[in-house]
Order: C-alpha cells, then structure tokens, then sequence
C-alpha cells in the first residue's frame, strides 16, 4: 500500500506523540505532567492565630480576634490538619526540616544562632534539588526570610532574596519591637508577594513548572501594619485570648498577601495544577510582649508557646489545597514540617530514594487513599537541649505518637506523659498511672536520640553561635 505524505507526516506526529507520554526518563515528562507548589511559610504564627478553626471539635483553635478571610478561603478549597507541627519551637531548625525532610536533631542544628558549617547545603537532598531531578524544567524561587545558613542558591534555587534574616525584615531587637509602627509595606509583606507574583507570571509565559517558597517576616516581631488595617482593629472589640491591635492588624495584612497569589492563580488559570501549602515555621510567642509573665498565653488551650516544645511551641496552622484534594476536610493525622520534602517528592513523581530524612509522605491522606504516614522512624521527635530563659529555662526533648506526647527534661530526665486527644493543655500528666506506656515512648526517644547522634545537653553549653564539632557533647 503506497501512503501520500500527509498520510505519513500524519503517522509520524501520532508516533512521536506517543512515544513522548509513554518514555520513563524524567526529562522527557511532558511540562503539563509536573504540577507547580507553593509553600506559604508564616513566621511565628499560633495554631489559633487565624481566624479559621484549626480542629472541628474545639472552638479555641481559631482566633478571638483575628481576621484572616483568605485563608478561610483556601480552607473551604482543601484540608486543614489539625495536628500539624514544627520540627522545633524556633525557625532556623524549622526551616532547615521543610528543606531537608530531617529532624533538627538528626542535623545537630537544634537553636536560633547556631554555627552551620557542619550542614551539607550544596549535597544534601532539598525540595528544589529534588524537583528538578524529576524535571529540569522546574524554576525555583525563594522571596522572603532564609532564617538559615549558607545561601538559597546552594539548595538549588534559583532566585531568592538572598540569606536574609529577621532584621531584613525590619526587627528591632528591642521593646520597641512590641510598638505599633504603621507604613504602605509592613514587614515587605506586599513586595515579598509582587516579587512571588512576577515569578509565577515568568514561569508561566516560558511554560516552566514552578516551585515557589513565599517565607514572610510577618507575623514575628517587630510589630508592623498599614493604617487602614490598624484602624479597623482599632475599632473592633477586642477578644478575650486575642487583644493586641498591631498583631492582629499584621496578621490582616499577612492574609491579604495570600489573597493576592489565589487571585494570580486565578488569573493565570493554573489553579487546576498547583498545590499550595500554609504553614507556620513554629508556635507563637506566649504573649506580647513576650516578657509578659502569663498564666494562659496566646496560644490557649495549648500550653506555653515559641522557645518550648509543648504543644504552643510546635502546634502550627497548616493547610493546603490543590488538584485531587477534597474540599472543606480535615485529617488529625499527626503531621511534621520535615513531611513536607517527601510529600512534594511523591506528589511530583518522584521515584529517587530519599535517604536518612525522618519525615513521611502524607500523600494518601491528601487522596483519601490511607489514614497514617509511614516514617522510617514513627513518631515526630523534638529536641531543645538547652536553657532558655524567656522559656522554660528547662533542656528538654519530645515525642509525639499517635495521640500521646511525651516531655522528657534532660537535667534530671523527669518525664511527663500527656494523652493529647483530651489534653491538648497538657495539664494532666499520666506518667504514673501509665507507666508501662511511658516507659515504651521514654525508651523509643532515647533510641532514637542516640542513633541520629544528636546534640546532648551538658550544663554551660548554649550552642549559640559554637560549632557542634567543639564538644564532644553527643550521644
């Protein structure tokens, strides 16, 4: 049978057509297979400190005061956890978790102010490394505060703002951060999002997959807001947990910054193929100002706050949507800011081994698929292994399993046991009627502790700016 060209150029376009959708190799996926992510990482944002309820069941997990209509928005579009957390109550080891998919102790990286020069920046497996080893087309973006060491572009970013750090964000390490100042661009919130938004434009136009980190200085002191929003809060009654105007007025404007992306989304008609993930990097302050002695803090009924690993200090918002999810649900799943890494990598198509990470993929709980995540380790481990004075004053470690959280003192290894599903307070401490299963959770974080090798609390070792290889303070 003889074929006319057409014919044949016809067949050729179908056979290359197939063969593009059918090859294995990453680099050849078609652009439209990789979806686009957005992380929308919050600094010092309290479980309730929004205005969306967090847990179904309890009324106390959303704000008194605060306002935060965006966010409502992208909860009613995708599911809330509400037992999500922060791999540690301060951001520099939080945010080293997200990027690695590792747990603060496994990377001796367990404070604020740290030497990092023993972290593997340019080696290690980070979410963009590992997004552009399933497509080299993805563009990577950072807009925002690093709050790490090194430099963004050692992770595989592309853009960023560079290694920038709470003073680029207008922090006064003073009283004076507790003061209202008012101006166009509180704590760059809205040039942070302008810089977000023109890479999400670019991307588009050069039909690239993007990932976008978007980490706000806001809500963390200084405190900053626009006059509008202060003089709306100004009067507005105040609540009972929930009373500082400037605070809440930050947080409104922090919620207009999100409100800007969904519309961009919109816009650019990529809704259908991007997932967008709001978390906070820990826990809010106990109360503002901070050095206000308190006996309920702001993050009430969760105990304490930022600087201490219980529940006020690691217990974040964390919500996302996208293409698959279900609207308008919530899982109680316990979940880390170090699954973040492996969720994206299973999302995205990943199939690269992720070696020595603690966090586990909660891809099928996006998908209604399953209810539990598998971690190589179960369990979500904290480490503070020094005295902080603002806080407890106490070096103390922690594990949470299934609903049970253990705080384990390390000055004189006095443990609490907390059953969480009726004691989100941690008030009622059952290590002594429950001391076989306090044994069991003591002897799992010891274990555990001991085999990353993690930093060990020693007295007159505060970690600050000392090298982890000065001591040999391990276990």
């Amino acid at each position: 049978m003889i074929l006319n060209k057409n014919v044949v150029k016809s067949l050729i376009f179908i056979t290359v057509y197939i063969m593009s959708f059918s090859c294995v190799n990453a680099h050849n996926k078609s652009k439209t297979e990789s979806p686009n992510i957005i992380v929308f990482l919050v600094d010092d944002q309290g479980w309730n400190g929004t205005s969306v309820q967090m847990m179904n069941k309890e009324p106390l997990s959303k704000s008194d005061y605060h306002e935060t209509p965006n966010l409502e928005i992208l909860a009613q579009n995708g599911i809330k956890f509400s037992n999500a957390y922060s791999s540690a109550p301060v951001c520099a080891p939080s945010r080293y978790s997200i990027q690695f998919g590792k747990s603060p102790a496994r990377m001796s990286l367990i404070r604020v102010g740290m030497n990092t020069d023993h972290i593997d920046h340019e080696n290690w497996m980070s979410i963009p490394k590992m997004l552009k080893s399933v497509d080299d087309q993805y563009r990577t973006a950072h807009f925002g505060k690093w709050g790490m060491g090194s430099n963004p572009d050692k992770l595989g970013y592309d853009i960023s703002d560079g290694p920038t750090k709470n003073k680029d964000g207008g922090f006064i390490n003073s009283r004076e951060q507790w003061k209202t100042s008012t101006n166009d661009n509180p704590k760059k919130i809205f040039s942070i999002t302008q810089h977000a938004i023109e890479f999400m434009e670019k991307s588009v136009l050069d039909n690239s997959p993007f990932y976008l980190q978007i980490s706000h200085y806001a809500v963390h002191a200084s405190l900053e807001t626009t006059e509008h929003s202060f003089s709306h809060f100004d009067k507005k009654p105040k609540g009972v947990r929930h009373d500082n105007i400037g605070f809440a007025a930050m947080t409104h404007n922090l919620d207009s910054s999100l409100g800007l992306v969904l519309d961009k989304l919109s816009q650019l008609n990529i809704d259908d193929n991007t997932y967008i993930i709001y978390l906070s990097d820990n826990g809010s302050v106990p109360n503002i100002p901070a050095a206000r002695p308190y006996v309920k803090s702001y993050n009430y009924p969760l105990s304490r706050g930022k600087w201490d690993a219980l529940e006020g200090g690691v217990r974040v918002p964390f919500i996302m949507k996208g293409p698959g999810i279900d609207p308008n649900t919530q899982s109680d799943v316990p979940i880390s800011g170090s699954d973040i890494l492996p969720t994206i990598a299973e999302i995205s198509g990943c199939s690269k081994q992720l070696n020595k990470i603690d966090g586990g993929s909660f891809h099928k709980i996006l998908f209604r698929q399953d209810s539990a995540i598998k971690r190589s380790i179960p369990g979500i481990f904290f480490h503070v292994p020094y005295k902080n004075k603002i806080a407890l004053n106490r070096p103390h470690s922690a594990l949470r399993y299934d609903n049970f959280k253990l705080i384990r003192y390390n000055d004189n290894n006095e443990v609490e046991l907390y059953n969480l599903h009726n004691d989100l307070s941690e008030m009622k401490d059952l290590s002594k009627e429950k001391p076989d299963k306090t044994a069991e959770l003591n002897n799992i974080l010891e274990k555990y502790l001991i085999s990353v090798k993690a930093p060990k609390w020693e007295e007159g070792i505060t970690w600050k700016n000392q090298k982890i290889t000065e001591f040999n303070s391990t276990y």
